[in-house]
Order: C-alpha cells, then sequence, then structure tokens
C-alpha cells in the first residue's frame, strides 16, 4: 500500500522531535514514538515533518475527516510565520472536505487554498506570530443581487475604498451586460464613472480591468454562488428581505447575506454603523439587515441625544426624495398616494424607520414614530426630529456642541456638523450618513429640541453597506481584526461640482 505525503507542522517549525511527538499525539493516536519525526533543513529554515512512513492514506485522511466537524472558534486566529510562509485563503472549513485526495494538502510559497497544516493549527488553537508585511489573505468573494440603484452605488463606493477585503466577482441584473454596464458608467445623478467599464464578453463586464461575471436570473436558487465560491452577498433587489427570501443565497451555496434594506422578521438582526456594529459576531447569524438610510440617517444623532440628554419620547418627518417604488404618471398602486406622479407630487406616506430605531437602540422601543413626505427630488433628504428630553434646561449650542464631539469623535465618518446655510443638493454624494444643519436646531420650552439632517439616501447609505460588509468580513474566521478599509473623509462641501466625491464627475 501506498504511504501517505509528507506534511510540514508550520506552527512549531523548530522543536525537538520528542516534543514535536507529545505535541501532536492528540491529534494523530497513531503517533507513538519519536522517530516517526524527521528534521531537515532547507534554506536555513528547520522544518519539523512527518514522515511517510507513519500513516497510509486513508488513515490520514480518516484522521483530517475527523478534525472537520470542529469549527474554528473566531477567537482563534492562527498567524503565519514568516519562516514558512504558508499562504492560506481563511479558515472556514464549512468547504473542505476531509476526505479529498491527500494531493491537495498543501503549503506551498503560492498556495491559495486552505491546507492540512492550517486545520491543525487551528485545532491545536496555536498563538502564532503575525504576518509578514506583504502576506497577502485571499479576499472574501462578494455578489451583487439586483444591479439597481443601490446595487451601482454599493460598486462605485467599494471601487473607491482602498485595500477593501471584499472581492466583487459577479452581480445578477435582469438587463444583462449591456444596460449593467452602460447604467454603472453614466448615471444621472452621480455622472460618470470614472473607472474604466467594458463588455468582456456576453457574461462579464470589467471595471479598470477587474473581471465581474453578470448572471440574469431571478430565481435566487438558480444563482451559481456555490460554483463561484461566494462568501457575501449583497441582497439589492428589495424583493428578498425576509428568511425564506434571503436565504435562498445560502441554499444557493453563499455564506452570509446583507440585505439592504429593513428586513422582515425578528430573525434577522439589524446593524446600523455607529450605532451597534459592535454587536456583530461572526455566528450571530448567516442573514443580517443594514436598515434603512433613514434609519441610518436618525440612528446616530438620536444615540447622541439619548446618551447626553435622556429621549423621553419623539416624531420624525423625513423629507424624502422619490424613489424607484414610486410611478412616473399616475399608475396602479398598493400605496394609493403612491400611484399618484411623483415628479408633480409631495406623497405622504409611511416610513417604518422611526420605529426601526428600536431595533439597534433597544431602550427606544415605543418612544418614536414618524411619517415620510416623497417630494420631486431625484436625491438627497431630510429629517426633521422633534423630541421631549429629560434633561431640562437646555439651548440649542448645547445640543449642537453635543454633536461636534460625536462627530470628531466615536461617529467620525458617520455623523458631520454643517454650520452652512445650504440646500439639499449642496449634500449629494455625502460620504456619511447624516449631517447635523446646526442653523436648525431648536429647543422650546424646558425639554422640547428639533434637530434636522441632511443626508443622501443613495451615496451615504451605500457607504454603510460597504461598512457593513467590510465588518462582517473582519470577524470572518482567520481575518486580521487589525486590518481595516480606509477610513471616511468629513464632508460638509459647498461646492460637489467643483470638489471631488470620490467618483462623482459633474
Amino acid at each position: 500500500m501506498s504511504k501517505s505525503h509528507c506534511y510540514p507542522f508550520l506552527p512549531y517549525p523548530c522543536i525537538s522531535p520528542h516534543k514535536a511527538a507529545l505535541l501532536h499525539s492528540p491529534v494523530f493516536p497513531h503517533i507513538k514514538h519519536k522517530s516517526s519525526y524527521k528534521h531537515y533543513r532547507k534554506q536555513s529554515t528547520i522544518v519539523s515533518t512527518l514522515l511517510p512512513i507513519t500513516l497510509a492514506p486513508f488513515v490520514a485522511m480518516a484522521s483530517h475527516a475527523a478534525l472537520v466537524p470542529s469549527r474554528i472558534p473566531s477567537t482563534a486566529r492562527p498567524r503565519l510565520s514568516p519562516a514558512a510562509p504558508c499562504f492560506l485563503k481563511r479558515l472556514d472549513l464549512a468547504d473542505f472536505c476531509g476526505l479529498k485526495s491527500t494531493s491537495n494538502f498543501s503549503c506551498a510559497a503560492h498556495s491559495r487554498e486552505t491546507s492540512f497544516v492550517d486545520v491543525i493549527a487551528a485545532q491545536l488553537g496555536s498563538k502564532l506570530s503575525r504576518p509578514s508585511r506583504g502576506v497577502t489573505v485571499a479576499k472574501l468573494k462578494v455578489a451583487i443581487n439586483g444591479f439597481g440603484r443601490i446595487g451601482r452605488n454599493f460598486l462605485r463606493c467599494w471601487h473607491g475604498r482602498k485595500n477593501s477585503p471584499l472581492d466583487v466577482v459577479v452581480l445578477n441584473d435582469s438587463g444583462g451586460v449591456k444596460n449593467a454596464s452602460h447604467l454603472l458608467k453614466y448615471d444621472s445623478l452621480l455622472g460618470t464613472f470614472k473607472a474604466e467599464v467594458k463588455i468582456l464578453d456576453d457574461e462579464t463586464i470589467s471595471v479598470d480591468g477587474k473581471s465581474i461575471k453578470v448572471v440574469s436570473n431571478r430565481d435566487p436558487l438558480q444563482l451559481p454562488w456555490a460554483d463561484l465560491g461566494i462568501d457575501i452577498v449583497i441582497e439589492g433587489t428589495g424583493v428578498f428581505v425576509d428568511g425564506p427570501g434571503a436565504g435562498k443565497h445560502l441554499q444557493a451555496g453563499a455564506k452570509k447575506v446583507i440585505i439592504t434594506a429593513p428586513a422582515k422578521g425578528a430573525d434577522i438582526p439589524t446593524y446600523v454603523v455607529g450605532v451597534n456594529e459592535g454587536d456583530y459576531y461572526h455566528e450571530v447569524a448567516n442573514i443580517v439587515s443594514n436598515a434603512s438610510c433613514t434609519t441610518n440617517c436618525l440612528a446616530p444623532f438620536v444615540k447622541v441625544m439619548d446618551e447626553e440628554f435622556g429621549i423621553v419620547k419623539g416624531t420624525m418627518t423625513t423629507t424624502h426624495s422619490y424613489t424607484g417604488d414610486q410611478r412616473l404618471l399616475d399608475a396602479s398602486h398598493r400605496d394609493l398616494r403612491r400611484a399618484r406622479a411623483a415628479a408633480l407630487n409631495i406623497v405622504p406616506t409611511s416610513t417604518g424607520a422611526a420605529k426601526a430605531v428600536s431595533l439597534v437602540l433597544p431602550q427606544r422601543k415605543g418612544k418614536l414614530n414618524g411619517i415620510a413626505l416623497r417630494v420631486p427630488t431625484p436625491n438627497v433628504s431630510v429629517v426633521d426630529l422633534v423630541v421631549n428630553v429629560e434633561k431640562k434646561g437646555l439651548t440649542a449650542q448645547e445640543v449642537n456642541a453635543a454633536f461636534r464631539r460625536a462627530a470628531e469623535g466615536p461617529l467620525k465618518g458617520v455623523l458631520a456638523v454643517c454650520d452652512i446655510p445650504l440646500v439639499s443638493v449642496d449634500f449629494r454624494c455625502s460620504d456619511v450618513s447624516s449631517t447635523i444643519d446646526s442653523s436648525l436646531t431648536m429647543v422650546m420650552g424646558d425639554d422640547m429640541v428639533k434637530v434636522v439632517a441632511w443626508y443622501d439616501n443613495e451615496w451615504g447609505y451605500s457607504q454603510r453597506v460597504v461598512d457593513l460588509a467590510h465588518l462582517v468580513a473582519s470577524k470572518w474566521p482567520g481575518a486580521d481584526e487589525e486590518e481595516s478599509a480606509d477610513p471616511l473623509e468629513d464632508f460638509c462641501k459647498t461646492s460637489p461640482a467643483t470638489e471631488e466625491c470620490k467618483v462623482y464627475e459633474a
């Protein structure tokens, strides 16, 4: 019978055979004596290896299979030794079959697959050194389902980030490559995308030379997520927002789903960056929601007000740009008001944004409510919040000062304060979730406060979707939590037409 391949034990490159046998015997009970180990020197690096005479292939595979059911805890983050640069994609063993041929086990300078050594290192929970500078861990593969307003904004925002841990490899769009490439390149609100966008073939476009596959299928169960090794799906259709719907992506082979809308169902957790993103961990759920654009605007400054002054109760009105859910001309709609021509009317409608704040700030449950007024502008919206607070005798200056402290501190890149008298178009392409209009802050009597905040309901929201996807990536087993994408810039510009907004051109 042929014998198994040699496997270098990366976590312990320079220990004695006797110690190696003691360390590894709990994993391989077949190893009984130190003669099973041998040392050799290669390029001044001493490596401990297991002689092929120890295990037959079926024994090696059985031993490896026994390790697979034990998932690696998120706290176990094995590091790579510079002396033995074994590269790994990530330490997620769900798709790593224990009965694969031993020829697939690797520890080579250019390997990109999880190796047998990675399994052992994770099982033993070793505290290894950090990767040396320049060592690259494979990025998580991302699919965009629905290449509409948020889908295209997400791709532009992701493209503008440096050192993103994400790799957008495929998008699902019913219009095919022709529509996807054209609408990505030319946008009536964002202007011309400064990236080079090309059609490579009937199923592929490229963005600055980066190939992205385009598929067209309305049934998530038929999407090629398993074949493409998709890690995260950005669900941007607005259709699959509950467990059964979004769960179809998981059935198709994806590992995580981020819904770019309020989720339906208490089983799907909601995260707003700057408010409760610290509650997320890898095992919490495979489907998460990024809430709505209005909740992303409202929640950060509600958090500040509640912590500083104590919110008793309040109401919110969002004056919101019309969206694709409304009708261009009068036509049938389940909401009779939204059935009327969007560009000709102020349309009152419902919004769950204020109530949804309690999903990320549970202590505010039942304290906030609100409505929306859809208006004939294509983008940028504004929230008007009126609350009663516990702290008495406040001034508008004190309220604005609290917002400034947060904007310069814990909410930097999420919250901003603007002292200039601007209008909606001036906040187009704003990176932050909400910009407080300080000149409109009011205090009535002892305990009533009015706050107005602007937000780009497409671009700013899409930046938070990227942030949430980066958060998911940072908690992935084997990820380096200290690595993060570039910080967002402070934003309060008076002339977006002359000052560049990342990928915006007038």
